[in-house]
C-alpha cells in the first residue's frame, strides 16, 4: 500500500529525529563516560600517592639489614595483611583495596587486603587496567617487589548501564513524539495543497479554466506553484478559445462551398440541359471543389505536428521561382516579377515554406489586381529573407494589426482571385505558422496608399 504525503513526510521527521537523538546519546555517552573513567583514573591515583610512601616504609630495611645485607644477600620482605588493612583505613577511602607483590622463599608471594578482587595475577607489569569491575593500578617499589591499588569501579558500569536504561526508553517516546508533531505539521503544510487539488478538481468538473486558484501569488512555493497552474489553465483557455473560433470558422468556410456545390449538383440534374451547359456547370463545380481543397490542405497545415516538420536544405530562390510562375499560370495578366540572383538554402520543410512562399504571392496578386508585385530572396545574418512586396492600397494600422489571424478577410468584396476561387483568410496564418514552426517570423508593413509588404524571416 503506498502512503499517502503526509504519512511519508511524518515518518521522515520521525526518522530523522531518531537519527538526531541516537548522534546526540552517543556524543553525550562518550563524553560522560570518558569524564567518569578519568576521574576514576584521578582516584587510584590520588590513592596510590596516599599509600605509596607508607608502604615503601614498612618495607624499609632495619639497621642490622644494612650491616648484614651485602653478606646474606636479598632478604624476603616481611609485610602483614593487617599492616595493608590498616594503612588502608587511613587513607579513609571506600572501595580501595592494596597488595603487595614481593619475594618470599624463592617465589613470589601476594599479600593483600581481604577484598582484594580474586583473578588479579600477580606478576601484571606496571600500568593502569581495567578489570571489569576494579581498576588495578601496578607500581614498581624495588627489584621484584610490586604494589597493587584496586578501586571499585562498579560506579562507572553503573553510570553506563543507567544511561543505556534511559536512552533505551527516550528514544522510543522521541520518535513517538516526533511522529505526532510531523503528522500534525504536514497536516497543516498540506492543507493549501488539498484546498488547491479542490480547485483543480472543480475547475475540471466545471470547464471554467479562468477560475482563480487559492493562495496564488508570489509567495512561498505552494503560492507561486499555484499561481503557474493557474496561468497555465489561463492559456490552455486561451488556445481552446482560438481552437472553438477556428473551428467554428472552419465550418463556416466549408458550409458555404458545400451547399454552392450541391444546389449547382441538384440545380444540374433538376432538367435535362445541353451538352455545353453541363459543361459550364461542371467547371462551377470543379470551381468549388477546387476551393474545398484548398481549404482542407490550409486546414491541414495549420494542424500540422512541429514534431513532423522536416528538417533538410531547402532552395528558397527556386521555391520563389516556382510561387512567381504559378502566379502567371493564374492570372495572365498579372504583374509578378522576381528578384533573387542569389541561390539561398535554409534548414527546413520544403513543402511548409513551398506553401508559404505561394501563400505570400498569391496573397498580393489576389487584392492588388493590376499592382505590381515583387518576390525577393536575399540572405541575411543568420538566415534569410523572402520579401513579397506590391504597389497597390495597402490597408490601414486596425486591418493591419489582424492581419495573419485565421479566417480574418478585412473586405469580403476582394476574396475573390483571377480564377474565381475565394479566399478563406488562411494565406498569411499558415505563413506565419509555418515561420514559427522554423524559428522564423513574418513580418507585415502596410499603410494606406502605400503598397503592402510581407517579409518572412528564415533562419540559418
Amino acid at each position: 500500500m503506498r502512503l499517502t504525503l503526509r504519512a511519508r513526510l511524518a515518518l521522515w521527521a520521525a526518522l530523522a529525529t531518531g537519527v538526531a537523538v541516537l548522534l546526540v546519546a552517543a556524543g553525550l555517552y562518550w563524553s560522560v563516560n570518558g569524564f567518569l573513567r578519568q576521574a576514576q583514573e584521578q582516584r587510584v591515583s590520588s590513592v596510590l600517592g596516599a599509600v605509596q610512601g607508607r608502604v615503601e616504609g614498612l618495607l624499609r630495611p632495619r639497621p642490622d639489614d644494612d650491616l648484614l645485607g651485602p653478606l646474606l644477600g636479598p632478604q624476603p620482605v616481611s609485610i602483614s595483611q593487617a599492616d595493608l588493612e590498616r594503612i588502608a583505613d587511613d587513607v579513609d577511602r571506600r572501595g580501595v583495596e592494596l597488595r603487595v607483590i614481593a619475594p618470599q622463599g624463592g617465589r613470589l608471594v601476594a599479600v593483600g587486603t581481604p577484598n582484594f578482587p580474586s583473578g588479579v595475577p600477580a606478576d601484571l607489569t606496571p600500568g593502569l587496567r581495567d578489570s571489569g569491575t576494579h581498576l588495578i593500578l601496578v607500581r614498581p617499589l624495588r627489584p621484584q617487589v610490586a604494589l597493587q591499588v584496586a578501586v571499585d569501579a562498579r560506579s562507572l558500569r553503573e553510570a553506563r548501564e543507567a544511561f543505556v536504561r534511559a536512552l533505551t526508553a527516550l528514544v522510543p517516546l522521541a520518535l513517538l513524539m516526533s511522529l505526532l508533531v510531523g503528522w500534525v505539521v504536514a497536516g497543516r503544510l498540506l492543507r493549501p495543497v488539498r484546498a488547491l487539488e479542490g480547485a483543480a478538481h472543480a475547475i475540471g468538473e466545471g470547464g471554467d479554466l479562468r477560475r482563480p486558484l487559492p493562495g496564488a501569488g508570489d509567495g512561498d512555493e505552494l503560492a507561486r506553484l499555484a499561481l503557474t497552474l493557474q496561468q497555465s489553465f489561463a492559456r490552455l483557455a486561451d488556445a481552446r478559445d482560438r481552437e472553438q473560433g477556428f473551428l467554428r470558422a472552419a465550418a463556416h468556410d466549408l458550409r458555404s462551398p458545400l451547399a454552392a456545390l450541391t444546389a449547382r449538383v441538384e440545380g444540374t440534374l433538376a432538367r435535362d440541359r445541353d451538352a455545353d451547359r453541363y459543361r459550364a456547370d461542371l467547371r462551377e463545380i470543379g470551381t468549388d471543389i477546387t476551393r474545398l481543397s484548398t481549404l482542407a490542405n490550409h486546414l491541414l497545415l495549420l494542424a500540422r505536428d512541429p514534431a513532423a516538420v522536416q528538417r533538410a536544405p531547402v532552395p528558397l530562390r527556386d521555391l520563389a521561382a516556382d510561387a512567381v510562375d504559378r502566379a502567371r499560370e493564374l492570372d495572365p495578366l498579372a504583374d509578378v516579377d522576381l528578384d533573387g540572383a542569389e541561390a539561398v538554402t535554409v534548414p527546413g520543410d520544403r513543402v511548409l515554406l513551398g506553401q508559404a512562399i505561394w501563400n505570400l504571392t498569391t496573397n498580393a496578386v489576389r487584392h492588388a489586381p493590376g499592382a505590381t508585385v515583387l518576390v525577393q530572396v536575399r540572405a541575411e545574418p543568420g538566415g534569410a529573407a523572402v520579401t513579397v512586396q506590391d504597389d497597390g492600397p495597402g490597408v490601414d494600422t486596425a486591418t493591419l494589426a489582424r492581419l495573419g489571424e485565421a479566417f480574418y478577410r478585412p473586405d469580403a468584396s476582394r476574396t475573390a482571385d483571377a480564377s474565381g476561387a475565394g479566399g478563406h483568410g488562411l494565406g498569411l496564418a499558415l505563413a506565419r505558422h509555418v515561420a514559427g514552426l522554423h524559428g522564423g517570423t513574418l513580418d507585415i508593413d502596410s499603410a494606406p496608399g502605400a503598397g503592402f509588404r510581407v517579409t518572412l524571416h528564415l533562419p540559418g
